[in-house]
C-alpha cells in the first residue's frame, strides 16, 4: 500500500485532533471537531486552510508572456502591473481543461503559477514540453508551502504578522493582487469567496506562521468547510466540476476565455468549432433532502447532471452546481433524482453566497 503525502502540518494538524482523511494521496484535515462551525467562522470572522499540497510553479525567461498568452485561456496581456494574477484554465488542444490556475506577474521574465496538487504531474508534464520553443525555465517550488487565510478579519490578523516592509504593501493590495518580500509572498486571493490571503512562504516556516495566527484567534478549517464555503461561492472544484472531458464554456468559465483574433492558444479552435450543448448553473433544493455530486436533473429541455452538490450552511438549504441544457434558465424549476425520488429544485445563477452576503432569492 502506497504511503500518503504529508504537508508539513501534518504533525500540527494531529496534535489539534483533526480528522485527516486520504485526500487524493495526500493525509489532509477534514476538520477540527466541528465543519459546520469551521464553515460560520469564515463567514463571520476568519479561518485557515492548509493548502500546502498545491502546487507553486515559476517560469523564467524573456519570452514568459508570449509562453502564457499560448498555453492559458484566458490573456495574460490583462496584467499590466507587477503583482497582478489572473484566474484562467489551461487547456489541451480538444479544448479540454487540463487545469485550472492562479498565475501572478512578477516580472516581465517572471511569472508565478499556483496549480492543483492532484494535476501537478500531469501540468509539469505539459509546461515543460512546450517551454523549449520559448525558451522558458519551468521551476516546481518544492521548497514552498501555500496557507489560505480567509473571512472579514483574515486580512487584519495577517498583516499584523508580517515584516514591517511587507506589512504595508500587503495592506494597499487590490483583490486579485500580490505583493512579496524575499520568500514570503502575499495573495489577496482565496477560494471561499470571502476576503483573505493565500501566503506563500518556505515550507520550514508554515508551522509557525500557523501558531501564530492560532495564537491570534485564527481558526483552524479543513477540507469539509473548504468544500461548502467554495459550493456556496459557485467555485469550480477540478476533476468534479471539470476535467479533460470537459471545456471552460460548459464549466460556468466562459467569463475567463479570451477569443480575440490578438492570439491563438491550445484548444482555441475546438473552442469556436464546437460550441457548448451545456452550461453550468446554480440549484437550491426545494423539498427536504441533499444533492450529491453525479445525481439527475430532469429540465423540460433534457436531462442534467449534478457536478457539486451538499448542505450550504449559510443558506440552511441544500445547494448544487450542475451541468444542464443550453435553454435551462435562472428561475426555471426542475427536479432531482436524489435516493430514488424526484425532488423539486429552483435553478438560479451562481453564487451563492459572497462576502458573508447571500445572493440568490431563495423561493
Amino acid at each position: 500500500m502506497t504511503a500518503l503525502k504529508t504537508t508539513p502540518l501534518n504533525a500540527i494538524h494531529r496534535e489539534m485532533g483533526a480528522r485527516m482523511v486520504d485526500f487524493g494521496g495526500w493525509d489532509m484535515p477534514l476538520h477540527y471537531g466541528s465543519q459546520l462551525e469551521e464553515h460560520h467562522a469564515v463567514r463571520r470572522d476568519c479561518g485557515m486552510f492548509d493548502v500546502a499540497h498545491m502546487s507553486v510553479v515559476d517560469l523564467h525567461g524573456a519570452r514568459t508572456r508570449d509562453f502564457l498568452r499560448t498555453l492559458l485561456a484566458n490573456d495574460v496581456a490583462k496584467l499590466k502591473t507587477i503583482g497582478r494574477a489572473l484566474y484562467s484554465c489551461m487547456l489541451n488542444e480538444a479544448g479540454g481543461v487540463i487545469d485550472d490556475l492562479i498565475v501572478y506577474f512578477v516580472a516581465e521574465s517572471h511569472f508565478r503559477l499556483v496549480i492543483n496538487a492532484g494535476t501537478t504531474d500531469k501540468d509539469l508534464t505539459w509546461l515543460r514540453r512546450h517551454a523549449p520553443a520559448f525558451g522558458i525555465e519551468v521551476h516546481h517550488r518544492t521548497d514552498l508551502g501555500i496557507l489560505g487565510v480567509q473571512g472579514p478579519q483574515a486580512r487584519a490578523k495577517v498583516i499584523a504578522l508580517l515584516s514591517p516592509d511587507l506589512m504595508q504593501a500587503a495592506a494597499a493590495l487590490a483583490p486579485f493582487s500580490a505583493a512579496w518580500s524575499g520568500d514570503h509572498f502575499v495573495g489577496r486571493t482565496g477560494y471561499t469567496g470571502e476576503d483573505g490571503f493565500e501566503l506563500i512562504v518556505l515550507a520550514g516556516e508554515l508551522e509557525s506562521f500557523w501558531r501564530k495566527l492560532f495564537t491570534a484567534g485564527v481558526r483552524p478549517c479543513g477540507l469539509g468547510a473548504r468544500d461548502t464555503l467554495r459550493l456556496e461561492a459557485g467555485m469550480n472544484l477540478y476533476g468534479q466540476d471539470m476535467d479533460e472531458s470537459t471545456t471552460p464554456l460548459e464549466t460556468g468559465l466562459a467569463w475567463t476565455v479570451v477569443l480575440d483574433a490578438s492570439r491563438d492558444f491550445f484548444g482555441k479552435n475546438a473552442l469556436l468549432n464546437a460550441p457548448p450543448m451545456r452550461h453550468a448553473l446554480g440549484l437550491i433544493l426545494s423539498d427536504k433532502g441533499v444533492m450529491r455530486g453525479h445525481q439527475v436533473v430532469m429540465t423540460v429541455h433534457g436531462d442534467g447532471e449534478i457536478t457539486s452538490g451538499g448542505f450550504g450552511p449559510t443558506l440552511e438549504r441544500s445547494i448544487a452546481l450542475a451541468r444542464v441544457p443550453l435553454a435551462v434558465a435562472p428561475g426555471d424549476r426542475v427536479s432531482v433524482e436524489v435516493r430514488g425520488k424526484n425532488l423539486r429544485a429552483q435553478v438560479v445563477k451562481p453564487p451563492f453566497v459572497r462576502n458573508g452576503k447571500i445572493l440568490v432569492n431563495i423561493q
